[in-house]
């Protein structure tokens, strides 16, 4: 298991686990599945949001909201709407399966927004499912994206 926490001013936050220092470059294409869970949370972090948007395949399913799966420009939207948040978000690959081109990550996550743009500070949690599939380019992507699998 590792936990992934990256803070917006480049500097890791201390974790039980695994931490790692990341500064706000590009997001490289992700050819290992259990990698995608850091790559996510660095991007998210670093208000990367083309980077964050490139891990998702055309017509990923998002389901920000219990019961209302996004995609296509919609899902664009809300993703867009988060980054500009500045979230801080860590997360904890606790369970990975990969079979062929299709990975499965169940992912505990926290994020915490700060307020701003007057909306109130905020803090979330949950237990994310996470569907991935490998393309053609080698490169692995979101098909699916639940951060609340276990409502």
């Amino acid at each position: 298991m590792a936990t992934f926490a990256v803070q917006r001013s480049g500097t890791a936050a201390p974790t039980d686990e695994w931490t790692r220092e990341m500064t706000n470059q590009a997001i490289a294409p992700v050819t290992d599945p259990l990698t995608m869970t850091e790559t996510y949370v660095r991007g998210s972090n670093a208000g990367d949001i083309d980077g964050v948007l490139s891990l998702y395949a055309d017509g990923a399913i998002s389901v920000w909201e219990p019961g209302n799966p996004v995609s296509d420009a919609l899902h664009d939207e809300v993703v867009r709407a988060h980054l500009e948040r500045n979230p801080d978000m860590k997360a904890t690959v606790r369970e990975s399966y990969v079979t062929g081109d299709t990975a499965l990550l169940v992912v505990d996550w926290t994020i915490d927004i700060p307020a701003g743009g007057g909306q109130p500070a905020e803090s979330h949690q949950g237990i994310g499912l996470d569907v991935l599939r490998k393309g053609e380019d080698g490169r692995w992507r979101y098909v699916i994206d639940n951060p609340f699998g276990e409502a």
